[in-house]
């Protein structure tokens, strides 16, 4: 529905009213520090990785490598700038629509604590999205297929955000990532030679990530729903809860409230979304440069000792589940556990026999080098390509499999831990340029779905309350699924929350928005995997 449709519609003399002005063009002087805040970010990108590379002497890199992974890092902070534009107008609709703040200065605000929020995440969530990935997939990140794989998913996200976002749909960056990763997966699986063992989707994972995917629409409504109803039993006051009248802010607290709701969103925005991207581009790193970024270089030498020891502990644990199993040699102990991570199927005495060999050969390399920043070129793949091995099968396992006593598995959680912080990390200079993609990307094309939502959801014009409401319950959301590494869509909270409070309120929903949402809602994930998976077979001829 276009803005002059709108104006024939029934209900909107209540949006108009006190419609904010959205058609302000920012000056030439800001157009001018945006263009070379994204030049600048990519020239300290190229540099920083001109800089890695160099110091662990990985000069040979071939001409078409360097321009694979120019193109790769250019797809996925396009996808973080999209993610910019599309998700992170919903969190200033309300401060824009309750007029706490002018439109311009609410995104440059959003934008701002986007960018802080990337640079303080932890980096838990990137990793979470990357085990969805098909395992030898990972391991081959430097293979055509790897290439194929980061290709197609990023593509598949962003061409579905794209479409969603020309249609004014708010829709979720994180389902359409999950749904390519999901494609891609299944699109491995069928591509496989007949008879040769391959990994497709880790469903149990995907349904965990899913469960806080689907779950949160359901969760933004019934919260905001509640939280408006209590808020008008015990904070009387009717300006709180009329639409606004012409364009004047709201009462000092409120507008307050407004705007640190708005910066808590942004925020946890920034750091949950952030992350998602992240992830994918330490593989494309790994792929092309595997020498400077498969291995934590930044690990100090003092941190060596007690890696020694946790791995010493993790080997006899596993050694103690394999009594009858002979000593194998390391190549083939790494079929076995890349064969049992495919079938999801790791509590064998076998498999623990090939992990105890694995986990001996890691701690002999790192010794032999004196810590894990200084393991030599030659080796770095397969040490790499090892502790990803170990730590995942060990995720397998689960928390309490049969046999293992407590301190079994209190030696195997110290083990992955120590694993994951010499493969699982993020450079500083990554989240710098997603941060920053990020942020810019929250300061373009943000009007189409901050109309909906402010507008579409509802039959009335939003009021403080409500902006308030659904804006506490968002925060409150991902904040929380942030602490606990879970991916969550801010625009299935925030606008769910929105369409809660109109219910609350006595509002009235237009239907024929709501369909649309739940419609893109329901479509998401199956589109995004076939439009992933057919990118991924014709990727793989390119490549």
């Amino acid at each position: 529905m276009s803005d002059t449709t709108m104006a024939t519609h029934g209900h909107a003399g209540h949006h108009h009213a006190g419609r904010p002005h959205m058609d302000e063009r920012p000056h030439a002087a800001g157009a001018i520090a945006f263009l070379v805040a994204l030049a600048g970010g990519l020239a300290y990108a190229a540099y920083s990785i001109a800089t890695d590379i160099s110091t662990v002497g990985e000069h040979n890199l071939a001409i078409g490598a360097l321009v694979l992974l120019g193109i790769a890092l250019l797809i996925a902070l396009g996808f973080e700038f999209v993610n910019g534009f599309h998700d992170t107008a919903n969190a200033v609709a309300t401060v824009i629509y309750t007029h706490s703040l002018p439109p311009l200065v609410a995104v440059v605000w959003s934008g701002t604590f986007n960018f802080l929020g990337v640079l303080t995440s932890t980096g838990a969530v990137a990793y979470a999205v990357v085990t969805l990935l098909p395992v030898e997939l990972i391991l081959q990140a430097s293979s055509g297929a790897g290439y194929a794989m980061i290709f197609a998913l990023l593509l598949a996200a962003i061409i579905w955000n794209l479409g969603t976002w020309a249609m004014g749909l708010p829709n979720s960056s994180s389902h359409a990532l999950i749904g390519s990763i999901m494609g891609v997966g299944v699109a491995n699986q069928l591509l496989a030679p007949a008879g040769m063992a391959t990994s497709g989707v880790d469903w149990n994972q995907a349904i965990g990530v899913l469960r806080a995917l689907l779950f949160s629409p359901v969760l933004g409504f019934v919260l905001a729903f509640v939280l408006l109803l209590l808020m008008k039993f015990f904070i009387r006051s009717k300006k709180l809860y009329t639409a606004p009248e012409g364009r004047q802010p709201p009462p000092a607290p409120i507008r307050f409230l407004l705007v640190l709701t708005c910066t808590g969103v942004s925020f946890f925005h920034g750091s949950n979304d952030g992350q998602k991207g992240m992830g994918l581009i330490m593989l494309i790193l790994i792929g092309a440069a595997p020498t400077a970024y498969a291995l934590n270089r930044a690990m100090p030498e003092s941190t060596t000792p007690a890696f020694l020891q946790t791995t010493a502990a993790a080997q006899a644990v596993f050694q103690a589940h394999a009594p009858n199993v002979a000593p194998m040699p390391v190549e083939q102990a790494r079929i076995v556990v890349g064969s049992a991570l495919k079938t999801r199927a790791v509590a064998a005495p076998e498999v623990f026999g090939a992990l105890s060999v694995l986990t001996g050969d890691i701690a002999r390399q790192v010794r032999t080098y004196g810590s894990i920043s200084m393991i030599g070129a030659a080796a770095t793949p397969n040490v790499r390509n090892d502790m990803y091995l170990a730590s995942d099968a060990v995720r397998l396992l689960g928390s309490s499999p049969d046999g293992f006593s407590p301190a079994d598995m209190g030696a195997l959680k110290s083990f992955r831990t120590a694993l994951d912080e010499g493969t699982r990390y993020i450079p500083n200079w990554v989240k710098f340029s997603v941060a920053l993609a990020l942020g810019l990307g929250t300061m373009v094309g943000w009007k189409r779905i901050v109309v909906t939502v402010g507008e579409k959801i509802g039959k009335t014009h939003l009021t403080y309350g409500q902006g308030a409401a659904a804006e506490i319950v968002a925060m409150g959301t991902i904040g929380l699924a942030d602490a606990y590494g879970l991916p969550v869509s801010t625009t299935h909270v925030l606008s769910s929350g929105v369409a809660g409070t109109m219910a609350a309120n006595g509002s009235g929903l237009q239907w024929s928005t709501v369909r649309n949402l739940a419609m893109a809602w329901v479509l998401t994930l199956p589109a995004a995997m076939v439009i992933a998976g057919a990118l991924f077979v014709i990727l793989r001829q390119v490549f």
